[in-house]
């Protein structure tokens, strides 16, 4: 497959700049893979469109305040990203190096100072590329209090407007911080969503996959096999194997919320001789995977030449995915981090 099979046209003004309210009256585009049957609903039609014993595997990794503001010595700003945070280069005051992306032309083993605290200092270790550096921060507090303090949402680049409530980039079930974006087919979960789950007999497991840039890159022009993705890191909880397993066995459907949960929980099944907990995942999927696991899949409307869009036609099917997003163009759905979503069984 070559990556310009990624493409599709969309209206600029289907790009949704701001979330909907309440979060579940998104809308929710749903299709039967078995009988080639769709359906225009709202996401708040979830838990009557599931059944009884399915699982529902969801991300609750928490999205840093990860955007920041440095000065250089010679007063020019700079933008940083800060990504994840490494073990290379040992332990200082501010503890581990941290991979980040920087928005200029920074020089090696420079310091930059922040914009919002002067005593929050970075030192620039080594250039990663493709605009990453390994920074190490020379601040006694650990990085991820200085950002709670002094960083703002990651928003991807295309959402223009404001955020007036940052929680808002922030599912509700969010627990533990380390993402540079947020995993967004779960933005749409509400509190009386996921009450009505429970009592339609509907399990939920959250596990936790901290989502990287990389997973929103655009892919190389030429070919998409032989591409790569950047590593992401996971946590599981414990028996969440033998909770997958068991939902499996009864017959129940285990149904991944976003894109990265497919790719984890893939992963997982190719490793099911492995007793680790926590470890790291760069599975690509494209047309021609053999899915092990996955039996249905919640997901947003993604970006042309995407590893994301990839993954819905492997699971999905090229055509079929397609037609989905032609059929949600013409009815006007919302594109991309804050917009609608899809439910494909």
């Amino acid at each position: 497959m070559d990556v310009s099979e990624l493409d599709y046209a969309l209206p600029p003004e289907l790009i949704a700049q701001s979330p909907v309210d309440p979060r579940d009256a998104a809308r929710l585009l749903v299709y039967e893979r078995s009988h080639d049957v769709r359906q225009d609903r709202r996401f708040s039609e979830l838990p009557g469109l599931l059944r009884v014993g399915d699982l529902l595997v969801r991300n609750d990794t928490r999205v840093l305040a990860a955007r920041t503001h440095f000065r250089r010595a010679t007063g020019g700003r700079l933008e940083v990203l800060f990504l994840e945070a490494h073990d290379q280069g040992g332990k200082g005051d501010g503890g581990p190096a941290w991979e980040t992306l920087v928005r200029g032309r920074p020089r090696e083993g420079e310091t930059l100072t922040s914009v919002a605290d002067n005593e929050w200092q970075v030192r620039l270790l080594e250039r990663l590329g493709d605009g990453r550096w390994l920074v190490r921060s020379l601040a006694r507090e650990p990085v991820d209090v200085l950002l709670a303090r002094h960083g703002s949402p990651p928003l991807p680049p295309y959402i223009k407007a404001r955020l007036a409530d940052p929680e808002r980039y922030q599912t509700i079930f969010a627990a533990h911080a380390g993402s540079a974006a947020a995993p967004t087919a779960g933005l749409h979960f509400t509190a009386g969503v996921e009450r009505q789950l429970r009592t339609a007999g509907v399990e939920i497991l959250d596990i936790t996959l901290h989502v990287g840039l990389g997973t929103f890159k655009r892919l190389a022009d030429g070919p998409v096999e032989g591409q790569r993705l950047h590593s992401e890191a996971f946590a599981l909880p414990a028996g969440a194997r033998e909770r997958i397993a068991a939902a499996k066995a009864a017959g129940g459907r285990v149904i991944a919320v976003g894109t990265t949960m497919v790719r984890l929980l893939e992963t997982l099944a190719r490793r099911a001789d492995e007793a680790a907990e926590q470890g790291r995942t760069d599975l690509f999927v494209y047309p021609g995977f053999e899915f092990v696991l996955v039996d249905g899949l919640i997901t947003n409307f993604h970006l042309p030449r995407s590893s994301l869009l990839a993954l819905v036609m492997a699971f999905c099917g090229v055509e079929q995915t397609r037609g989905l997003y032609r059929h949600a163009v013409e009815q006007r759905y919302r594109f991309y981090s804050f917009g609608d979503a899809m439910l494909i069984l």
